[in-house]
């Protein structure tokens, strides 16, 4: 019997698993409504569920809890208070600021003071209602200019200089100064905060977590019950959204339940309603500015002092790091030689913002847009020839002003082709024709680029772990420290090992996020989801691949390097095998068939002292061409047409990608337009339903939303010559917001002087204070 191989034909060109539109790898059960979130999960006998007790004052001294009426309801099994922590009072956060549950004080209205538990949602919810909290009022900070006059800060104050920024504004032709603020916004993910704590023997707990980050859930849940990280298991198969809401505040819902099910010995599961949600939880953090510069007169900036100001919330929360990359993308894609910094945390009596898709980058980006937007009207000059006279320079002009070097800068070719493609200068003739023949509907166009640095600023987190088992019947098993939020990481991580095994995308399967599979993850943010966990995945399978080769090129009498893997089959030079035979005979030689893999971000390093160094490995760049309607009596407006560049290096999956473009920008569009958060003179959040909050709906979705992918690789290493996607598009909405302003000085009475004053989101009453239509 001939026990050779077959000898080895040139196979047909193989189609690869990256560079490939997959659908999404949970789209059919999604669709077929049989994806699993924590509250379709099978419910372990004896469950009890918990609800929160709320605090109704914005600051004041708690001086005790009355739960006698809500413990004579049917089902209320208890209520649970700061004192039945057995751990320690306060979450395990960075800056240890914040309590568990409210133990002296309440810092905001709807801070938690403790917990219901019943043995049903509506019992334990109706019960919390009962619940009556002695809370004697304290005086509150309710604004950033409170703030700033008492000097209230969750964190000090930062300060950035480079050159000489009063001597630059002294010596300038031309200043302009102003003020405007920014609001912040919702998350407003689909599946609400959520978790399920379940007790095990021997003080071993198993959690699962609505969350962006598995390990500090688990870190958070072990410290509040003075227990070890190890005997604490988190797992997420996914969530429905998380848009960086779920990077620490999903650890607040897993702590509460846990210690609710340590007190009574029973899992618990704890799920805030809508209405709850937005009062317990914090949002994207409100800014406000105050700027001078300095110009000549071509546009360009010679100098510029700039005061930063974001509303933190009560407690520290990641405030730090989203002041800070709010103060890194203050230039956005520009140089700034002479330029001074302030950026203060203010401390405030209302929720502790958090994490939100672009982490402050938002919020730095669009006040230099503001100011060139400023500038170019000043001058009389088209604003896109303002932003390409800023531009960083290719080998002079590029250094930031935290002394990285801009050394893959595309704009100065991505930004010319939108303007042919989008035909900007056409349009742009185009709409002031319109504008002058029409005095009610007025127009406006702006193009502005993005350029967004990828990497978590703290250089730590910038690591990642996976594993990778293969069966002995082929099948391939990835497990990885990155969670899947409806983003398609899972889907790109199985792109990523099935080609470097060579094997069908179909043979293999991501596994939820779990602590006890890969410890010590970073959580799921910084856009660098697929950069850390893809490149890690793909290391784990490449061990796996070479122990295969290895035992391949034995049998062959060849090296290793001369095994390729591709197409479902193992090739040498004398021989093809189907991957599935391969695996099989390596099982029985005794070849390992699973191994773990390790990444971390190369190059990087910042000095969190001084805010100086590498703190990104690459910027991601792009741009947007907006054009606008606003109606100037009523202060409508609507988003008419879109053209969109966008620069995801060589894409992994251009479906998936295509449709984060999307969503960035139309969540961006959202912030800038229509989600306004209003809180009263008390501190309550009124805006916390969908009744009174407006997201963009489907209605709101431009006509005309036109998006092309840059074709340029990467220029630095990264995994599949991608770049990072899920961040830099909600910049560019910022393109609509400057469109605004544009349609708003064209429908300004002749006589109104000075820059263009609108307050973010752009609704209709504040377009039409922009406007003069109504008093400020």
């Amino acid at each position: 019997m001939n026990t050779q191989p077959p000898r080895h034909e040139l196979p047909a060109p193989v189609r690869l698993a990256m560079g490939q539109s997959h659908p999404h790898e949970s789209a059919r059960a999604q669709v077929a409504g049989s994806a699993h979130y924590i509250d379709d999960l099978p419910e372990v006998k004896g469950t009890l569920y918990a609800a929160p007790i709320l605090s109704s004052v914005a600051h004041g001294r708690l001086n005790g809890v009355d739960a006698t009426a809500a413990l004579a309801l049917p089902g209320v099994r208890g209520v649970v208070l700061s004192a039945d922590i057995p751990g320690d009072k306060l979450l395990a956060a960075f800056a240890h600021d914040e309590p568990v549950f409210a133990i002296d004080t309440v810092q905001f209205v709807g801070q938690v003071i403790g917990l219901v538990v019943a043995d049903s949602v509506m019992q334990a919810r109706r019960a919390a209602r009962k619940v009556k909290a002695d809370i004697a009022p304290l005086p509150a900070v309710l604004t950033v200019q409170q703030a700033l006059a008492a000097e209230s800060y969750v964190l000090p104050p930062v300060f950035v200089r480079r050159g000489d920024a009063q001597a630059a504004l002294d010596r300038a032709p031309h200043r302009v100064a102003g003020h405007f603020e920014v609001g912040g916004q919702e998350h407003f993910y689909l599946e609400g905060q959520i978790a399920y704590a379940m007790p095990l023997e021997q003080r071993q707990w198993w959690i699962y977590s609505s969350t962006q980050h598995p390990g500090e859930v688990q870190h958070w849940v072990a410290h509040a019950l003075g227990i070890d990280n190890h005997a604490v298991r988190v797992e997420c198969r996914r969530m429905g959204g998380g848009f960086g809401g779920k990077e620490t505040q999903a650890g607040h819902l897993a702590v509460w339940a846990a210690v609710a099910a340590n007190k009574f010995g029973r899992p618990v599961k704890l799920r805030l309603d809508r209405d709850d949600d937005f009062l317990v939880t914090g949002k994207r953090h409100p800014f406000a500015y105050d700027w001078e510069a300095g110009y000549d007169d071509s546009g360009r900036i010679t100098g510029l002092k700039l005061r930063m100001a974001a509303n933190c919330g009560f407690s520290a929360d990641l405030s730090g790091p989203v002041a800070d990359r709010a103060v890194f993308h203050t230039d956005n894609a520009y140089f700034l030689e002479n330029v001074e910094i302030a950026s203060y945390r203010c401390k405030t009596n209302t929720q502790s913002h958090t994490a939100f898709r672009g982490f402050g980058g938002p919020q730095g980006v669009i006040v230099i847009e503001a100011i060139l937007g400023d500038i170019a009207r000043a001058l009389g000059l088209d604003a896109l020839d303002v932003r390409m006279r800023n531009l960083y320079g290719t080998t002079e002009r590029n250094v930031t002003h935290y002394q990285m070097a801009v050394e893959d800068n595309i704009l100065h070719d991505l930004l010319p082709q939108l303007e042919r493609s989008s035909q900007y200068r056409e349009r742009q003739q185009a709409i002031a024709a319109w504008n002058a023949q029409n005095a009610v509907l007025k127009r406006g166009l702006a193009i502005t680029p993005v350029k967004f640095g990828i990497s978590f600023t703290a250089t730590l987190f910038n690591q990642a772990g996976a594993l990778v088992h293969v069966y002995t019947d082929g099948s391939v098993q990835v497990n990885h420290g990155g969670t899947e939020m409806g983003q398609g990481l899972h889907t790109k991580v199985a792109q990523i090992v099935a080609d470097e095994l060579g094997v069908p995308l179909p043979r293999v399967l991501v596994t939820a996020s779990d602590t006890s599979k890969v410890p010590n993850a970073s959580a799921t943010a910084a856009s660098s989801g697929t950069d850390l966990n893809g490149r890690a995945a793909q290391f784990a399978a490449r061990h796996v691949r070479d122990n295969l080769a290895a035992f391949v090129a034995g049998l062959d009498g060849c090296g290793a390097g001369a095994v390729r893997f591709e197409g479902g089959q193992v090739i040498s030079p004398k021989a093809a095998r189907d991957w599935d035979a391969v695996v099989q005979a390596a099982y029985a030689n005794r070849i390992q068939l699973w191994s773990d893999g390790f990444y971390r971000t190369p190059k990087i390093h910042y000095d969190k002292a001084t805010l100086t160094g590498r703190p990104f490995y690459y910027f991601a760049y792009g741009a947007a061409c907006s054009e606008v309607a606003v109606d100037t009596l009523t202060g409508e407006s609507r988003v008419l047409a879109v053209d969109i560049l966008h620069d995801v290096g060589h894409s992994i999956n251009p479906a998936i990608d295509i449709g984060q473009i999307e969503g960035g920008f139309v969540q961006g569009m959202g912030w800038l337009t229509t989600e306004q958060l209003v809180w009263n003179g008390e501190g309550l959040l009124t805006t916390h339903a969908p009744s009174t909050y407006k997201i963009p709906a489907t209605g709101d979705v431009p006509e005309r939303l036109a998006i092309t992918l840059w074709p340029e690789a990467n220029r630095e290493d990264n995994v599949g010559g991608s770049k990072a996607v899920g961040e830099p598009p909600f910049m560019l909405a910022i393109s609509v917001y400057e469109a605004l302003r544009n349609a708003v000085a064209a429908g300004r009475a002749p006589e109104a002087q000075g820059p263009v004053r609108l307050t973010a989101p752009a609704t209709a009453e504040n377009l039409l204070r922009a406007l003069g239509r109504l008093e400020a």
